[in-house]
């Protein structure tokens, strides 16, 4: 095993000087920190905090990885939730946990993400919102360096597992509650992100629904994004029956642009946020508990980190049609 020695000698500094770079100790220069960092990416030098965890099977640190790059409240609620019940959970099953954002990684290499997540003592990491384009992120789950549970992306390994709700089937439920209620006869499908995992799913269920019932189906991308839908239901809604969204907020914009274009389609998102109760009429959607969703990928994640081997966990839902008087206090 490669010991700090090893690495003091690569670098040609000291033993002390190498234990200041790998704890961020100030006062070291720059190209000191290059010199060390170098010789730990060359000789794939684990740290003993992170080497003594794994060896022991100690939970060690663990990184709450999620993405606030949207400005959307809708997302905010989301994502708080998530926050909730992973620090719920980790405090409870006595593990050390620090959030670290999307952000704080952007532009960074493998070895710049790994050596980074070392120096913090992390030894595995629950990663929320991942997308086909994260291909660093994607890199270090196949390097299989940390224990980690995605969330909302089918990826696993002997390292990593993977927790989500069953979307294809979800958003083909929702979707046929909907169409069946109101016996429409054509579909406009406003997707999520391209490249996103739970994107590519919800269109699979949209798909085969659409192929059981021989229903002409348009989609179209509403990137996630209220203002894309209400687009989008200006310029297509009016000659089709039903508008299927593929998140609530896209169904808050698709039903406010229906509103003001005097006419009724009924309309279906997707997640069950609080905000659908504020959109001026009921819609059906796909009720996931989010805080739910990250307990368990806490407890999934301690299970990894104890020896655990990576596995796929698909997590119950609910149908719903939410009100005004669901939500008020």
């Amino acid at each position: 095993m490669v010991s700090i020695k090893d690495v003091a000698k690569r670098a040609g500094v000291a033993i002390s000087t190498v234990s200041k770079v790998l704890n961020n100790y100030p006062n070291v220069s720059e190209e000191t920190k290059k010199k060390v960092n170098e010789a730990v990416a060359e000789l794939n030098f684990v740290p003993n905090s992170v080497a003594a965890a794994l060896s022991s099977k100690q939970s060690g640190r663990v990184a709450f990885l999620m993405n606030l790059s949207s400005a959307s409240q809708a997302i905010d609620e989301i994502n708080m939730q998530y926050m909730a019940g992973t620090i719920g959970q980790a405090v409870e099953m006595n593990l050390d946990v620090i959030t670290v954002f999307y952000s704080m990684l952007k532009n960074k290499s493998l070895e710049e993400v790994v050596r980074y997540l070392q120096s913090q003592s992390i030894t595995g990491l629950i990663i929320f919102g991942i997308s086909k384009d994260d291909k660093v992120l994607q890199k270090l789950i196949a390097s299989q360096m940390f224990k980690i549970v995605v969330v909302d992306a089918p990826l696993v390994n002997e390292s990593t597992s993977a927790i989500w709700i069953d979307q294809e089937q979800a958003q083909y439920d929702v979707a046929k509650k909907t169409i069946t209620e109101n016996k429409c006869r054509s579909i406009l499908y406003l997707a999520g992100k391209k490249n996103g995992y739970v994107t590519e799913e919800r269109l699979k269920g949209i798909r085969r629904l659409a192929e059981e019932s021989e229903l002409p189906l348009l989609v179209r991308n509403g990137e996630f994004s209220e203002l894309q839908a209400r687009n989008m239901t200006f310029k297509y809604a009016r000659n089709k029956d039903v508008v299927v969204c593929a998140s609530d907020l896209m169904a808050i914009g698709a039903m406010k642009a229906l509103i003001e274009m005097d006419i009724f389609r009924p309309v279906c998102g997707f997640d069950g946020i609080t905000l659908m109760g504020y959109a001026g009429k009921q819609m059906n959607t796909v009720r996931q508990d989010f805080k739910r969703i990250a307990s368990e990928a806490v407890k999934e994640l301690k299970r990894l980190l104890d020896g655990g081997a990576g596995q796929q966990i698909v997590l119950d839902y609910e149908l719903v049609r939410i009100r005004y008087t669901d939500i008020i206090a």
